[in-house]
């Protein structure tokens, strides 16, 4: 084990063991590899599945896999061709066994910092689906919400709107400039600093850089 991943692991306990303090269950993997042999069998086979906009769940393979076992109702909202379909999705994805999602930032404290264009990713992980499951890569890891809300506008955002193509200055420039543009994706911001219930949100430390 690298000297680095021997510092992760150190760090990601300290996570974990917050994580429980705030009512999370936090899991660590050594690489996408460990994390698909722990987090798949925790899905139930014929559950419905829905997932929020997620470059760390394509890079570690899990969408892939989940896909290839076919065994689940996967809530697609690629395949949304009208803006009556697309609420359909939001509205599904809400009444889901399982959410998938990353996180903008996750602090040593363990709690969870998210910025949101429409809201539909962080209103799954306030309330809703049974399960949330949060693949997190330790590139993600910040020491408190400061530093989590300034990774998240000026480390996060900005190529998730190139991603996404939208016209907004840090697509520009890669810097934010807290702009109220049309195109804004930073409309929601929200701090998870505890679940109500017990089991619900399971948070995936991956030793990997994961996503943006």
């Amino acid at each position: 084990m690298s000297f680095v991943k021997m510092a992760f692991e150190k760090k990601a306990k300290i996570i974990i063991d917050n994580l429980k303090k705030r009512n999370m269950e936090g899991y660590y993997c050594e690489n996408s590899e460990q994390l698909l042999e722990t987090l798949l069998p925790m899905i139930e086979e014929g559950s419905s599945i829905a997932w929020g906009g997620s470059e760390s769940l394509k890079e570690c393979g899990l969408m892939n896999a989940l896909k290839e076992k076919g065994k689940y109702n996967l809530i697609d909202r690629s395949k949304a061709k009208t803006p009556e379909q697309d609420r359909e999705v939001y509205l599904q994805s809400a009444g889901s066994d399982y959410y998938l999602m990353s996180t903008n930032a996750i602090t040593l404290e363990g709690e969870l910092v998210n910025i949101d264009g429409n809201g539909n990713r962080v209103a799954c992980l306030i309330h809703g689906p049974k399960y949330v499951f949060l693949v997190v890569g330790m590139n993600k890891v910040v020491t408190d919400i400061a530093e989590g809300l300034t990774r998240t506008q000026n480390i996060a955002s900005p190529p998730n709107t190139i991603r996404l193509n939208k016209k907004t200055p840090c697509a520009e420039t890669g810097v934010c400039a807290g702009c109220l543009s049309p195109d804004c994706i930073c409309s929601q911001v929200v701090i998870t600093r505890r679940s109500r219930h017990e089991g619900r949100i399971k948070v995936f430390l991956v030793a990997e850089n994961l996503g943006f």
